[in-house]
């Protein structure tokens, strides 16, 4: 009775097996054309969006457009036509993509409330794109923060530093900030003191010796040497100069070394502070 019962179980999940066979087979014979024709025309599709992408790359620097402006205008162009053979090869199966958009719709509703922060800081990216306030290779100043602009994202801002370091800034954290540009190059400021009885003038004039010697020092942003201030035990002499942002305090102790050798070999005093100090004895 047993074996009856296991014969009758294996032919029921032979009969199910074979209409699954059947069902499989008949689907595949009325619409291999419809899927074949799909996937043919998303082959093309993926095959035009990557060919569309390197030609609008080649024609943006034909044009010298920024490089990350025209990474982001080949990547949307590559995105869009995807999209559009996606739509039509699921026409070809007869699928219906109204269902498709209205569930996008949806997610994308729910995910913007979820991730207003990240979203933020992609609209503020869109933001820098487009306006371009500095490219990659900039020097710039954003809430304290210095270095080259290396890679601009839609989410986040990479820096680097003459150490190397990398330094990611959301983009929310830069647009509608504070922001210094000062493309290649960065300022240095320093203050040198000399002696009342030496000449202001001659030793401009030193200064402006030495840090023309340095070639690493901007010719084409002249420096910028005067007196600011009259001290206690000096006349200080403000120094303004630029440098190649990549070697900032490389050249610039460089620099420092070449104005106080320049000063000491022209007789130029740099005086240390110095007190008066009275003693004043109580008499009986």
């Amino acid at each position: 009775m047993d074996e009856i019962a296991l014969q009758e179980d294996l032919q029921q999940e032979l009969d199910q097996l074979q209409g699954v066979y059947t069902m499989i087979t008949e689907f595949l014979v009325q619409y291999s054309f419809q899927i074949f024709g799909a996937i043919i025309i998303f082959i093309i599709g993926l095959w035009l969006a990557g060919k569309m992408q390197r030609i609008i790359a080649a024609q943006c620097i034909k044009h010298d457009v920024d490089v990350t402006l025209s990474g982001f205008i080949s990547n949307v162009v590559r995105l869009l036509v995807i999209v559009m053979v996606a739509v039509i090869a699921l026409g070809k199966l007869g699928i219906s993509v109204a269902p498709f958009v209205a569930a996008v719709g949806a997610l994308a509703l729910g995910a913007g409330f979820a991730l207003q922060g990240m979203l933020s800081n992609y609209a503020a990216g869109f933001t820098i794109i487009l306006t371009r306030p500095f490219v990659v290779g900039n020097t710039v100043k954003i809430e304290g923060v210095v270095g080259v602009v290396k890679e601009i994202t839609l989410g986040m801002t990479i820096l680097t530093n003459e150490e190397g370091e990398q330094i990611s800034i959301p983009n929310k954290h830069i647009v509608g900030e504070v922001l210094h540009n000062s493309f290649e190059y960065m300022l240095v400021e320093t203050t040198i003191g000399i002696s009342y009885s030496d000449d202001p003038e001659q030793a401009i004039a030193t200064l402006n010796t030495a840090l023309a010697s340095i070639e690493t020092v901007a010719k084409d942003r002249a420096a910028q040497i005067g007196i600011e201030a009259f001290g206690d035990s000096s006349v200080n002499l403000g120094v303004r100069f630029w440098v190649p942002t990549q070697s900032y305090y490389e050249v610039k102790y460089s620099a420092n070394l070449k104005m106080f050798q320049a000063l000491k070999q022209d007789g130029i005093t740099i005086p240390f502070p110095q007190r008066e100090v009275r003693v004043l004895s109580k008499t009986a």
